[in-house]
């Protein structure tokens, strides 16, 4: 599905777009003329107004209700002719009537590019790529949120993904409505399908006698306005010529003098049902559904170019696989779970080594499990393990497609994880689980990766090898991120006292080597960004919150000193001039919404540092913080700067705990306490975010749950909702 989403919106990227710019400018036509239209309170009868517009205008040959209600009087007097719009209530001529040449030209481009049949089919080949790209565009989102039930919930990912995601869920409608309209309507023009059903009568000759009033004709005066689709007046010397009425339901005649209605031919099936479907693609007649297809349109183009961007930086970040076998000849299956792209390196280099032994091989990602694999005698599973024991990106549908697997290969799991995280491949082992629960037989105990160890691979390929009974030498180096020099500018060390140093440092970039140009631009980050520092030595970077964005001129971050931490001691050894190697990791799934709703932020230790930079950025919304550390006099992080929010009305409150003190206490008891205030701020829409270590965040949610019960909330439902936010480590 994913691959004709990307093929339909690749291959169509030019059509699609002009389609979209060109039917959102035709979309505004519906309104203006609707805004410029005069309305009556009380509709008329056809007879009466066509009586006084026929007093009004000279030669009155037709007189044409548009979709948008507007009423065209159609003139000739000798060899000039009029179109007049005319007042709906009074038959009064209003002014001239002029087909606008903008939306004519327009409207001929959208339809055929000015090409005739030809550029007709390119329209509909259009319209069919915008239908092809809405429906796998549902399926891809409704996998992607996790089912329907999820379709509504905030979306991960990066930036253009999350923008790509809510675009798509606000415009799918209109596109599928313009889609399969548009459809339906290219075909008709090529007679594909009916657009009318019935050719109508031919006219009949009236009975001859002297015309009578027109409003006192019976045949026009049970016809409201607002049903008038056209009505033909008789040739002035003729007198055995009558009126052709046309009207929402089918054409009639009416005779001149007697002014009964002679015959009358209701439209067909088709007919109403290609009128209703011109309405729906135009947005003609309906003002309001010609706003929401216009907006629609205007999304398509967003949608391109993001969608455009995703697939690059992902088919970017994907590496070159070389004989890569399809899922239905291979004899190994390897599936790969993650969220930063990392794995797949490792997984490559597995397939590699494999058919170099001569194996069929097929590598992909774990969302796209098969029902069965035919030939396939062995899985391998490499997954990292997000967040708290959680699914990365290319795995989050794994377990639940797995219900429906059919094969039995024997497998074996792959995880990739720190150790110094609590849940160290805490997914691949619940990937095991379900494995084995499906009553596949394991090749080997599920085994782990820490901090993508080429050595700890090495060893995991030996194990593999020997139970299949190959060579198997893996052999895998991360590539070294692209890193940029940072200059520590200062340093402030908290927690001496109390045996938990903690420093906040501010690195900025260094000046350029022409000290004329200045000092050289921090790259583009917000505040709770990751930035990746490499230590001296080593090519895995350890990760921290920023506490900054780039527009304060500096990268900020708070570490904490840990035993035996071989980038913390570096970090804390650092003096300022000192440089490091960094780049910058966006973390957009830790941010706080754009709602002017409450925002609760709970800290403890380091894990203050983005939520002060929410502090320090924020305008506009009523923020609570809660903080907890060990000592007010050793380690209250940003005392002074949170005091000053305060003052300013940044920050609406500051509860703080702190555990080396009488009667000292955690964050997690505060919470408890303002049970209340927390309840109140949820009931208003408050969106929780969470940052510090493992044991505090279990002990911020078990307080947090218990805090919602009554109100029937609960952690894992807000988390649903894109309301709870953790950032633990």
């Amino acid at each position: 599905m994913r691959r004709l989403h990307a093929l339909a919106g690749l291959l169509g990227l030019a059509l699609v777009t002009f389609m979209a710019i060109t039917g959102f400018v035709l979309s505004l036509q519906p309104v203006l003329e609707t805004v410029g239209a005069a309305r009556s309170a009380s509709p008329p009868s056809v007879a009466a107004i066509a009586a006084r517009v026929n007093d009004a205008v000279p030669g009155l040959e037709r007189l044409v209700r548009l979709a948008s209600g507007q009423l065209v009087a159609y003139g000739r007097e000798g060899a000039s002719r009029s179109a007049e719009i005319v007042d709906p209530s009074s038959g009064a001529v209003v002014g001239a009537y002029a087909p606008s040449p903008v939306f004519s030209f327009i409207s001929e481009l959208h339809r055929s590019l000015f090409l005739g049949s030809a550029g007709h089919g390119i329209a509909g080949i259009g319209a069919l790529a915008i239908l092809v790209l809405s429906v796998s565009g549902i399926g891809l989102l409704v996998r992607k949120m996790g089912g329907w039930r999820q379709l509504l919930a905030t979306p991960r990912g990066s930036g253009s993904q999350r923008l790509h995601t809510n675009l798509a869920r606000a415009a799918i409608l209109a596109l599928l409505l313009t889609a399969s309209t548009g459809i339906y309507m290219s075909a008709a023009y090529f007679e594909l399908l009916p657009s009318s059903g019935a050719e109508f009568s031919f006219a009949p000759s009236g009975s001859g006698g002297t015309p009578a009033p027109i409003a006192s004709l019976d045949g026009l005066a049970g016809i409201s306005l607002t049903d008038l689709r056209e009505l033909v007046f008789p040739a002035a010397d003729d007198a055995r010529d009558v009126f052709t009425l046309t009207t929402s339901s089918g054409q009639g005649y009416v005779d001149q003098s007697t002014g009964a209605l002679l015959s009358f031919t209701p439209s067909s099936v088709w007919q109403q049902a290609y009128e209703l479907i011109y309405m729906l693609h135009t947005g003609q007649g309906a003002a309001v559904l010609a706003v929401l297809l216009g907006l629609g349109a205007l999304a398509a183009p967003v949608l391109a170019l993001t969608g455009s961007a995703i697939w690059w930086l992902r088919r970017r970040s994907m590496p070159r696989v070389a004989h890569n076998a399809s899922w239905r000849e291979s004899d190994t299956v390897i599936l790969v779970g993650s969220e930063s792209g990392s794995t797949w390196g490792f997984a490559a280099s597995l397939h590699e080594a494999l058919v170099a032994c001569g194996h069929r091989v097929h590598l992909a990602g774990m969302n796209e499990l098969r029902r069965s694999y035919p030939g396939a005698a062995r899985l391998l599973v490499l997954t990292a393990t997000y967040g708290d024991g959680t699914a990365p990106a290319s795995a989050r549908q794994f377990l639940a497609r797995l219900g429906s697997f059919s094969s039995r290969p024997a497998f074996a799991v792959l995880g990739f994880g720190d150790q110094s995280f609590p849940q160290f491949c805490g997914y691949a082992a619940r990937v095991e689980a379900a494995l084995a629960e499906r009553g596949l037989e394991p090749l080997l105990p599920v085994y782990g990766i820490d901090r993508q160890s080429p050595a700890d691979f090495a060893a995991w390929g030996n194990i593999l090898g020997e139970r299949l009974g190959l060579a198997l030498a893996l052999s895998h180096v991360p590539p070294r991120p692209r890193t940029s020099q940072l200059v520590l500018e200062e340093r402030t060390l908290f927690g001496v006292e109390v045996q938990a140093p903690v420093a906040i440092l501010r690195f900025a970039m260094p000046d350029h080597p022409q000290g004329w140009l200045g000092r050289r631009r921090l790259p583009r980050f917000e505040a709770g960004d990751l930035v990746g520092i490499l230590p001296p030595g080593s090519d895995v970077p350890r990760y921290y919150s920023i506490a900054s964005a780039s527009s304060d001129g500096v990268l900020e971050i708070c570490v904490r000193k840990q035993t035996s931490g071989i980038c913390s001691e570096f970090l804390h050894a650092l003096l300022p001039g000192e440089t490091v190697e960094a780049f910058v990791r966006p973390n957009p799934d830790f941010r706080p919404n754009r709602s002017r709703r409450p925002l609760i932020l709970v800290g403890a230790g380091a894990g203050i540092a983005p939520l002060a930079g929410f502090v320090r950025h924020n305008r506009y919304r009523a923020v609570h913080l809660f903080f907890g550390a060990r000592d007010p006099g050793s380690d209250f992080l940003y005392r002074d700067e949170m005091e000053q929010a305060l003052a300013e009305g940044r920050l609406a409150s500051l509860t703080t705990a702190f555990s080396r003190v009488l009667g000292g206490a955690y964050v997690q008891d505060r919470l408890l306490e303002e049970g209340a205030r927390v309840r109140e701020l949820v009931e208003r829409g408050a969106q929780i975010m969470v940052c510090g270590g493992r044991e505090m965040a279990s002990g911020v949610q078990e307080a947090m749950d218990a805090c919602l019960a009554p109100l029937g909330l609960s952690v894992a439902i807000l988390k649903r909702k894109g309301l709870y936010l953790e950032d633990a480590y």
